[in-house]
């Protein structure tokens, strides 16, 4: 079946901390929840009790995670503009970007592949806003295609990565519950915004179009959405409903671990489009990665 598009044809854990919340470590590895290796330093240096019982119980502060590969990644400034914005916002003072390169450099220790979460909190007794850096084993995207549940919830403040949603976080265990892989986000209306934890564009066989309802600006979204006019492919924003969900051949999700096609949206299943994907992923393997 044709998706009606070819690219010939034309010119995108702080939970695994709690258990170990009650007593300090030095900067090395520790386990996480799942047993999985997990660094952890704060401003460069030992993670303390008191930096995690903070975040732990606070639950105040905001987030980036990247997937690092031979000490390098993509759309690094992105990252950086993204967590100074959201510190000055939230804590109403910036964070220099020399040092947020630097407590990354120093937390991966010499390790070359690795997922890393940038995470800022303000403890008590600080006197500027504290940089935790998680280090844990590299991760990739599932080769999918991903089925999701649409969910009747929107992140607040969306625009800023949350260090703490417990709906989120509830509504993506109901998706799994389900037999999902994840949740859909959607609003009054059945407006769609975004994916549990991913952005996601909707493709009708000529046009791959990104919901403009509220949602994160995801960093791989932001490295694709101004590559693809080059690429041939029509895209742009646009209001996309749940109603809306028969008129596309195939839809798509992103994050910092890549691209997957989704294959059913609740009881709506997607013919899919292999020429988009391989489009899509070709473009996202030619960016580069800026060294940390």
């Amino acid at each position: 079946m044709s998706c009606g598009w070819r690219r010939d044809r034309a010119m995108a854990p702080v939970a695994a901390l709690i258990a170990l919340i009650w007593r300090p470590w030095p900067a090395a590895t520790v386990r996480g929840m799942h047993g999985t290796p997990i660094r952890v330093e704060v401003n460069g240096g030992i993670a303390t009790a008191e930096h995690l019982r903070h975040l732990a119980l606070a639950g105040y502060g905001h987030f980036t995670a990247m997937q690092v590969r031979d000490a390098r990644t993509r759309g690094l400034d992105l990252h950086v503009r993204r967590l100074d914005a959201a510190t000055r916002e939230v804590f109403g003072t910036g964070l220099d970007a020399d040092r947020i390169r630097g407590h990354i450099r120093h937390a991966l220790a010499g390790t070359g592949d690795a997922s890393v979460r940038v995470i800022v909190f303000w403890p008590e007794a600080d006197a500027a806003p504290a940089i935790m850096v998680t280090v844990r084993p590299p991760g990739e995207m599932p080769a999918g295609p991903l089925s999701l549940q649409p969910v009747p919830y929107q992140r607040p403040v969306p625009h800023i990565k949350h260090a703490a949603d417990f709906a989120q976080t509830y509504y993506r265990r109901l998706a799994a519950a389900d037999g999902f892989d994840d949740a859909l986000l959607s609003g009054p209306g059945g407006v769609i915004s975004e994916g549990g934890i991913t952005n996601i564009a909707f493709f009708d066989g000529t046009t791959l179009t990104w919901p403009d309802a509220p949602c994160l600006a995801g960093i791989t979204m932001q490295l694709l959405e101004p590559r693809l006019p080059g690429s041939g492919l029509p895209a742009g924003r646009g209001p996309v409903r749940l109603a809306d969900l028969p008129s596309f051949t195939a839809a798509l999700v992103t994050n910092s671990r890549g691209i997957a096609p989704v294959g059913r949206i609740g009881t709506t299943t997607l013919p899919g489009c292999p020429a988009l994907m391989q489009a899509l992923s070709e473009i996202y393997e030619s960016i580069p990665r800026d060294p940390i």
